[in-house]
């Protein structure tokens, strides 16, 4: 192991870079000349990047003054990386906070960002930038993006960090590393996909970006001007492969290149353009295969780029001579350099260095002639990803260093640098004394399994890269951890209520139950009776069953046993009880019995219960199994807190609604509006109930947003909040034993978050919003003073009027409650369509809402009552144009156009048929209504409808063929100025 170190910023012209006789042709007067050209762009970079730093802090200092702050800007304050360490905490004005980020994302590169006192690196995970003291054991989170994070670069002095993201509201952010504050942010910069590179020159003046759409674009951007466009932008031709690298010459940041992984383009600027030349490189090039290009580097020189291939071997691009200036800077293959057998995954340049990372975990050195000097073979890690050397020059002593592979057995002087690995390893290397150290081990594949101890302040966490780890969240330390080598990938794990017991799901279906503390199996090999991927598992409150659902569909139970032999688990039994996904799986408690009892809800809308006392070995039996939506998917379900003297199970669905269901008769005793951020709920966990207060929350997760909610719920939108976790979407939740923090898991972008809790901040945002009904005037459209609430009371005065007889000429009592029978016609009135089952539903909720109670019915119901009932059971959103053509393709037949068409005889046939079904006069009434032919409504309301020869009205009004637009248009009399729209959402409710 060995290396060579020397100031970074030297001149092109130093004696000590200069390139051998054997290496390079004699220079003439142009080489000369050339150098002399580079050296002065060199030095009017550098005064002209002598003014990024204040330019930043002046920005920042306005940014301050513009708010507000009465205090200098940090960014002109701080002066290293420990005024991070000094801030205080800020005070908790977000329901939840991110606390610490576990894992990394392997694909983007690690940076050293100080070494000395301190040990700071740079990373990123999911959508957050991580700057970790390994030091101190510390983070500090850089929050801006929305989704995850696509690539970063630091300056050369470490100071200005940069993160950019591929999303649809892509960012582009400059971070000040000393303060941790954003200077700088570009928005939208590559509208089509985001970015997918970029760099910064070594003035740190000059940022270059690279887009990530299917037609890429080069954009220059001076960040440090108060700019929304870039200086200069090109294309890149497809045919050139899509170009994932780019970087500057760090001896002229007019020039930079790029590449992808068959193809370097080398970029010039000049003024407001910026032309791009493509070198040809392929097989014949050299007569050899050349390989897929890793990553291409300026030569310190400036003249010479470098690429490496995943052949080992490098490719030498020199100056090519031309009169014109563009031919001048045209640069051409000029060698081929076997390095090595191993394919070389990271080239860098350090000093006077060339360094390489390969798929064997090797790092090694070699001069300006490409000789060999030292390598690291050591390490004892996977391939590597990035190489990152300190920017702390080495000390003038060469005691300690390594010597060089020459018969002197020189020391080697070289910078302190880190590591990171595809399988989410950190290594720093302490070049002198060679003391190599682990900073990171995160997970290399999925993360979907988090869980937290129920009396510990421990998550535990599983991948399907196999890595099982427990983790102290109050000390930050790993306590233990187990690599699963058979069973490898980790779905899912669950505490038991004691915390004796950890079990762990996997996605070949095995179950293995671990000692919590040491994570040894307590069975060997496990329990393998699946071979479908489990998805849930759970406990029973007494910790003697165990039960888990998989993608077959299907549930499996154990149970604890105690014989004469000693106490072990056993398999009870398994059964296919849902034809559709399982979706949650819950144990409770009888309140008759107070054994355990086990449910299953399913996407077949079916809440089954299994019966645990009559089981028996290989027999599991189902006590019931109801239907508990309509038309809605459920989607989870939890246990409801002891609020009221019924015992409730909670569940959501994807059309935004809550449900309580009544534990015992399973009838649906409220539906509520849960929270709209974006998607519906996944998953849902009460938040421990803590002593000192007498509220209670829950946590709950949608597909990207990790969220709380306050109960009971009541469709308050004010009483729940969301913030992005996952962008890439959330898998998993835990709630910590002490209700301090919630833990989420990312799945595809193997990491999990902890967000610590602030229950202060969710009550404070639910005062602001009013009491009693008005944060409920928002859900309605214009509010309290809007036309649809005016048009609410008028519809109660009228059902009172219809109620006591429209032809009544009597003294009218007015009151402020219409009878429960009338809530039907009003809410139909109010263009909210419920089926019948939905109105049953509003009715029992109702009537049953005090009967636990008080014994007794509730018959009607007054406006405040109506309004909440309302905004609770109507769509969130309306029917869109696809769901109407699924429901014609799944309906109806390919027509002559190819669109999808109903027949007429179909139609009336399905109405009279299936689901709710329609009767001949219904019928009749519906659309003789709908085609015009009653223009009072079908009838009044003193009469009953009459129509004579319906059949003969259907026919002559209705084509034989029905298409979407004849049923929108003609039947539905929706205007055909939204037909060329996505969504019917304002027209059908």
């Amino acid at each position: 192991m060995s290396g060579l170190g020397t100031e970074s910023n030297l001149l092109p012209s130093s004696p000590e870079k200069q390139p051998s006789s054997a290496e390079q042709p004699d220079k003439d007067g142009d080489d000369l000349q050339r150098e002399e050209e580079e050296r002065d762009s060199q030095e009017k970079s550098d005064m002209s990047g002598s003014n990024v730093e204040q330019n930043s802090k002046d920005q920042a200092d306005d940014q301050c003054t513009i708010h507000g702050h009465p205090t200098v800007s940090q960014v002109y304050t701080a002066t290293s990386m420990q005024q991070l360490q000094r801030q205080s905490p800020r005070a908790k004005t977000n329901a939840l906070a991110l606390e610490w980020a576990f894992g990394m994302n392997q694909a983007l590169p690690v940076f050293s960002l100080q070494d000395e006192d301190q040990l700071v690196i740079l990373y990123g995970g999911s959508h957050v930038a991580v700057m970790y003291d390994h030091t101190s054991h510390s983070q500090h989170l850089l929050q801006g993006h929305s989704s995850p994070i696509s690539c970063l670069c630091v300056s050369e002095d470490r100071r200005w960090l940069v993160t950019a993201d591929r999303g649809k509201e892509h960012l582009v952010i400059i971070w000040d590393s000393f303060s941790g504050i954003p200077v700088q942010t570009l928005f939208d910069s590559h509208p089509e996909e985001g970015v997918a590179a970029l760099a910064l020159s070594k003035d740190a003046k000059y940022l270059v970006t690279v887009g990530a759409g299917k037609v890429q674009q080069v954009c220059l951007w001076d960040w440090t001007n108060e700019t929304e466009i870039p200086l200069c932008t090109t294309e890149i031709n497809p045919r050139f492969g899509f170009q994932n690298h780019i970087t500057f010459n760090p001896n002229d940041s007019t020039q930079l290149l790029s590449n992808s992984e068959s193809q370097v383009l080398f970029y010039n600027r000049d003024k407001q353009q910026l032309d791009c030349i493509a070198p040809e490189l392929v097989d014949k090039t050299f007569t050899k295969a050349v390989g897929l290009l890793r990553q291409t580097v300026f030569h310190w020189r400036g003249l010479q780029a470098l690429s490496a291939t995943s052949e080992g071997s490098l490719v030498l691009w020199d100056m090519v001579r031309g009169s014109s200036t563009s031919s001048s800077l045209f640069r051409k293959a000029v060698k081929l350099i076997p390095l090595q057998k191993d394919s070389i995954t990271v080239l860098s340049l350090t000093d006077s260095f060339i360094v390489t990372g390969d798929v064997l975990g090797h790092v090694k050195f070699y001069d300006e002639d490409f000789k060999l000097i030292s390598w690291y073979s050591e390490l004892n890690i996977d391939p590597i990803a990035s190489i990152s050397f300190s920017k702390e020059i080495p000390p003038d002593s060469s005691q300690g260093f390594v010597k060089d592979c020459s018969l002197e057995a020189k020391p080697i002087v070289i910078r302190n640098f880190i590591l990171s690995t595809c399988s989410s390893t950190v290594v720093h290397v302490k070049a002198q004394g060679g003391v190599i150290q682990t900073l990171l081990r995160g997970h290399s594949d999925a993360l979907h399994a988090v869980a937290c101890h129920p009396h510990q302040t421990v998550v535990a966490m599983g991948s399907h890269s196999g890595i099982l780890k427990l983790w102290d969240y109050q000390r930050r330390v790993t306590i233990c951890t187990r690599v699963f080598q058979k069973d490898k990938q980790i779905q899912c794990i669950a505490y038991d209520p004691k915390g004796f017991y950890l079990a762990v799901g996997f996605v070949s279906g095995a179950v293995h139950i671990l000692d919590a503390c040491t994570l040894q199996s307590e069975t060997e090999g496990g329990f393998n009776y699946s071979h479908d991927c489990i998805t849930h598992i759970t406990f029973s409150p007494d910790s003697l069953y165990l039960a888990t659902a998989d993608t077959g569909k299907a549930v499996m139970v154990f149970c604890f046993y105690t014989g004469k032999s000693g106490q072990c688990w056993k398999y009870l039994g398994r059964h296919r009880s849902h034809y559709k996904p399982i979706k949650d799986l819950l144990f409770g408690v009888n309140l008759d019995t107070n054994k355990p009892r086990l449910l299953s809800l399913g996407m077949d809308r079916r809440l089954v219960e299994y019966d645990l006392e009559n089981g028996h070995e290989n027999e599991l039996l189902i006590l019931s199994s109801e239907r508990v939506e309509q038309s809605a998917v459920p989607t989870c379900m939890v246990w409801y807190p002891p609020l009221t003297t019924e015992d409730f199970l909670l569940t959501a669905s994807n059309l935004y609604k809550m449900k309580l269901f009544n534990s015992t008769t399973k009838m649906c005793r409220k539906t509520l509006l849960g929270p709209t951020y974006g998607s519906p709920v996944q998953k849902m966990a009460l938040i421990p109930f803590s002593k000192d207060s007498d509220s209670h929350y829950m946590a709950y997760i949608t597909k990207d947003k990790v969220g709380l909610q306050m109960l009971p719920v009541d469709g308050n939108p004010y009483k729940s909040s969301a913030i992005i976790c996952h962008p890439a979407g959330v898998s998993g939740m835990a709630c910590s034993y002490d209700g301090r923090y919630v833990f989420t898991a990312g799945g595809s972008d193997c990491t999990a978050l902890s967000w610590e809790i602030s229950l202060n901040a969710l009550d404070a945002a639910a005062s602001l919003a009013g009491k009693d009904l008005l944060p409920f005037y928002s859900l309605l459209e214009g509010g309290r003073d809007g036309e649809l609430f005016r048009e609410m009371e008028d519809m109660f005065y009228y059902c009172q009027l219809r109620n006591q007889g429209i032809d009544s000429m009597e003294l009218r009592n007015v009151s402020n409650r219409i009878p429960l029978k009338e809530v039907p016609f009003v809410m139909r009135t109010l263009g909210f369509y419920a089926t019948e089952q939905e109105l049953e539903d509003m009715q029992n909720e109702v009537k049953f809402s005090r009967y636990a109670e008080t014994g007794r019915y509730v018959t009607d119901v007054d406006l405040d009552e109506f309004i909440k009932l309302y905004v609770n059971h109507r769509p969130v959103f309306g029917i869109s144009r696809e769901e109407l053509r699924h429901t014609f393709q799944v309906l109806g037949d390919t027509g002559v156009t190819g669109d999808p068409v109903v027949k007429r005889d179909t139609l009336l046939e399905l109405l009279q048929d299936r689901g709710e079904h329609m009767t001949e006069d219904e019928l009749a009434e519906c659309f003789t209504t709908l085609l015009g032919r009653n223009t009072e409504g079908g009838k009044s309301e003193l009469g009953a409808f009459q129509c004579e020869d319906i059949e003969d009205v259907l026919e002559q009004d209705i084509p034989e063929e029905i298409s979407i637009e004849t049923f929108e248009h003609d039947v539905l009399g929706f205007p055909k100025d939204i037909e060329q729209g996505n969504s019917l959402e304002s027209e059908i409710v």
